[in-house]
């Protein structure tokens, strides 16, 4: 019996890690980069910066992390598509999950 609830929880653990992991390397690496030029390349810079994106990969899954940063940039152009953006609810709902999650992070990070 104690065998079978070990395989048991052996088993569970990847797939509740991949659950809670689901950003990229890539993804991460490429936060890492451009936290760090904003907040200058130290060693400490590296720390507060990983810090961040684990902690936002924490709170919001990596799709919505994606759609969220491509409201973002969208909402950024100047013109009728970036007010469209800005003006629509769910859109600003995306943008409040980010901002929310971003906060979080640097409170605890930094």
């Amino acid at each position: 019996m104690r065998r079978i609830l070990v395989a048991l929880m052996l088993s569970a653990t990847p797939a509740a890690a991949a659950d809670v992991n689901d950003y990229p390397t890539s993804a991460r690496a490429d936060y890492v980069f451009g936290c760090m030029k904003a907040n200058g390349e130290t060693r400490l810079a590296l720390e507060q910066c990983s810090c961040s994106i684990d902690v936002i990969a924490s709170i919001i899954r990596y799709d919505d992390y994606v759609e969220a940063e491509t409201v973002a940039s969208i909402g950024q152009q100047a013109g009728q598509i970036g007010r469209a953006v800005q003006s629509t609810g769910a859109l600003q709902d995306m943008l409040v999950a980010l901002r929310r999650a971003q906060a979080e992070a640097q409170v605890r990070c930094f």
